[in-house]
């Protein structure tokens, strides 16, 4: 697919997600987050894909916010809607991914940015990122899981904090807070990434996508994350990627895991 506001390029086993509009600061609008479903739902479905990084282009921002002007005129019926569907079709889509996703944070990550970065697997940002949800200034509240993933980062009191103010924050205390797990320069953000992916997509790929949804069943309402967890690492065993395992480590030699 000929993608319109997304820079695609696979390298390594790793694929790169950029948000390429970076004259209206990667902002999101309906066709880019169209285009995020497409690119993570075949990115996921790609063998040839084992990782996924995702970045805005430009210095100056990851995603600033939801692109404001198509909010105009929307009553509750279609905020609604647009919430329900863009929270199914890309925030949970990434967040419940089968591949491990990293934001790297460039810049301004903004509301629906902020939203987007939470949904991904892993974040990491460079020391000039500025991260916030500025919806109550609006008259809005975030709502593409962002009073959710937040919380569950941070704590409820800084996240209350956070969202109540519409603060901003900067990455070291993005850091110290658990919202981000590296900081870097913006030189070294990409760079960065690539490490710490490259260093994730050699272990067994199956037992990372077992290990994704044990983690997020324990923040899924309803579901026994603890269950969940002992089916998937019962599953592990019935695959060949744990016989190679388990024999690289008798034979101490690096394992090849296949995925299968």
């Amino acid at each position: 697919m000929e993608f319109q506001n997304l820079l695609i390029v696979n390298k390594e086993r790793i694929q790169y997600i950029t948000i390429n509009r970076e004259s209206k600061l990667n902002a999101l609008n309906k066709d880019t987050l169209a285009e995020l479903h497409t690119a993570f739902t075949d990115a996921f479905a790609n063998p040839e894909v084992s990782g996924i990084i995702l970045t805005g282009a430009g210095p100056k921002a990851f995603v600033a916010g939801a692109d404001i002007s198509e909010f105009a005129g929307l009553g509750a019926a279609e905020g609604t809607a647009l919430a329900r569907d863009n929270q199914k079709q890309v925030f949970d889509v990434i967040a419940n991914g089968i591949k491990p996703v990293i934001a790297a944070v460039n810049g301004f990550a903004l509301g629906g940015g902020l939203e987007l970065a939470m949904a991904c697997h892993i974040r990491i940002a460079s020391d000039n990122a500025k991260m916030g949800l500025p919806e109550v200034t609006l008259g809005l509240i975030p709502g593409y899981g962002g009073t959710q993933r937040l919380t569950q980062l941070v704590g409820k009191g800084k996240a209350m904090e956070m969202i109540l103010t519409a603060d901003m924050i900067n990455a070291a205390d993005a850091l110290q807070y658990g919202l981000i797990t590296h900081v870097t320069t913006p030189e070294e953000l990409l760079p960065k990434a690539k490490e710490l992916m490259t260093k994730i997509i050699s272990r067994a790929p199956l037992a990372l996508a077992a290990a994704i949804r044990s983690v997020n069943a324990g923040l899924t309402d309803g579901v026994n994350g603890y269950e969940t967890e002992i089916a998937e690492f019962g599953k592990c065993f019935g695959t060949q990627d744990f016989a190679e395992g388990v024999a690289a480590f008798l034979g101490k030699r690096k394992a090849e895991f296949k995925g299968n």
